[in-house]
């Protein structure tokens, strides 16, 4: 059964996309160049006007030739995105050079830069981008052009409250920039993990649809190898034993037969219009447990007695795959023992598998069934193979629930010790036949 140290391939972050950053730049250039006409003509204040229109020209025309040298359509590498994004951090320091440093309100569209790279670049790129940021606006606190205000009526802004400014504006690009590439990294995890939950899913359909294709293959076989059993037999009569062919066409007969035993098995599996047999819950549990057997622990399976009819279910690959990937978690942490109990009644259907381990680490079950969360210790593996991601539990768990399942996990209570995980189905669900299944 595969298991959760099964080595599944990391998505790199997706990079950036030119067309999206250049329409970020046409917005931010005409937005700039609106505050400046309504605060130079709209409020009368002075600035210096032509200066900062030079500064946005100069900036529009980076754009335009971003576009003539590349495809709209063409995902930038990391530093390339970085580079550019460092350039609209250091077009807008110039800006508010000209207006006012910190004093300008827009001091914190600094901000903008770093949390686009927090979502879409690596963690290093971002770590410098808000550096860069950051020295930035420390120099904008003591190097800048007077706030354009009135005449009449000089803003003179206290030392104090510029300091607060500063501090407001660090504060806003770490800590904005930290929850984004959270945020952001979450999603990407779990967006990985439905996806290798989704190829898990696949090849366990496939590798369980063989048993159908062999049978097919057992039928349509059948019909051309009698056809060589019968001309073997009659070739072997027309020779007689005194034919120096006379072994050689034994030969062929006894292989022929040997080709006939075989397809018989097979033609024993389920045919082309079935290709899940159905199963009571006992067997599929052993079949479940049956590869792991010889690891060292004792596995116990416990049925109850007298509890009516035993359910049966369909040959799910998300039941076995799932249940499959519990049991050798617990047997990977057992110290000597797992135990397997089912019960059942009229309309639940319940599987718990425990273990004597250390149980789950208090800081771990909470988490249990996300992606990327594991505590696993391996036994009885190489040493050099990867030691899990977490990720099989969130594969499990997932393709348990879209059987119908909900699952409970605890700890044992103490003193005893172990951990506790507990599957259970309503009957109707477990029962209910698979889509594309004969009836």
């Amino acid at each position: 059964m595969p298991s959760d140290a099964l080595s599944y391939p990391h998505y790199p972050l997706r990079n950036v996309r030119l067309d999206t950053l250049i329409r970020l730049r046409w917005l931010a250039v005409f937005g700039q160049a609106l505050a400046v006409l309504v605060v130079y003509d709209g409020l009368d204040f002075d600035l210096p006007v032509w200066p900062c229109l030079a500064v946005i020209g100069l900036y529009a025309w980076l754009n335009v030739a971003l576009r003539l040298r590349f495809r709209g359509n063409q995902r930038l590498e990391p530093d390339r995105s970085a580079w550019l994004l460092a350039i609209d951090i250091a077009e807008l320091a110039i800006l508010l050079f000209l207006t006012g440093g910190l004093q300008n309100p827009f001091a914190f569209l600094f901000l903008g830069p770093v949390l686009i790279s927090a979502t879409a670049l690596p963690v290093r790129m971002t770590l410098i981008l808000a550096c860069f940021a950051i020295v930035c606006a420390t120099a904008l606190m003591f190097v800048h052009y007077p706030l354009p205000w009135s005449n009449e009526d000089p803003l003179e802004l206290p030392q104090p409250y510029m300091v607060g400014v500063w501090l407001a504006l660090l504060l806003c690009i770490g800590y904005m920039s930290i929850y984004a590439w959270q945020i952001i990294e979450e999603s990407r995890q779990l967006a990985e993990a439905l996806a290798a939950t989704e190829i898990v899913l696949t090849r366990e359909q496939h590798l369980t649809q063989l048993d159908g294709l062999a049978a097919a293959a057992a039928h349509e076989l059948g019909t051309p190898l009698s056809t060589i059993a019968l001309v073997a037999r009659e070739l072997q009569k027309a020779l007689g034993p005194n034919s120096p062919h006379a072994e050689d066409v034994k030969l062929l007969r006894e292989q022929v037969q040997r080709c006939g035993d075989i397809l018989g098995k097979l033609s024993q599996l389920p045919g082309p219009g079935e290709p899940f047999e159905r199963m009571k819950l006992s067997s599929l549990i052993e079949e479940v447990v049956a590869p792991h057997r010889n690891f060292g622990v004792a596995i116990a399976i416990v049925l109850p007695a007298g509890a009516g009819a035993e359910p049966e279910v369909a040959r799910n690959p998300a039941i076995m795959y799932g249940l499959g990937n519990i049991v050798e978690n617990a047997i990977d942490f057992a110290r000597e023992r797992v135990e397997i109990a089912a019960e059942w009644t009229a309309d639940k259907v319940t599987v718990t598998i425990n273990d004597d381990g250390p149980g789950f680490a208090p800081e771990v079950l909470d988490r249990m069934g996300e992606p990327f969360v594991t505590g696993r210790r391996q036994r009885n593996r190489a040493a050099s193979e990867n030691p899990g991601l977490g990720l099989g539990f969130f594969i499990a768990k997932t393709l348990l629930e879209r059987s119908g399942a909900s699952l409970a996990l605890e700890n044992r209570e103490f003193p005893q010790r172990g951990a506790i995980v507990r599957v259970r189905w309503g009957r109707a669900d477990f029962e209910r036949p698979l889509v594309g299944a004969a009836a």
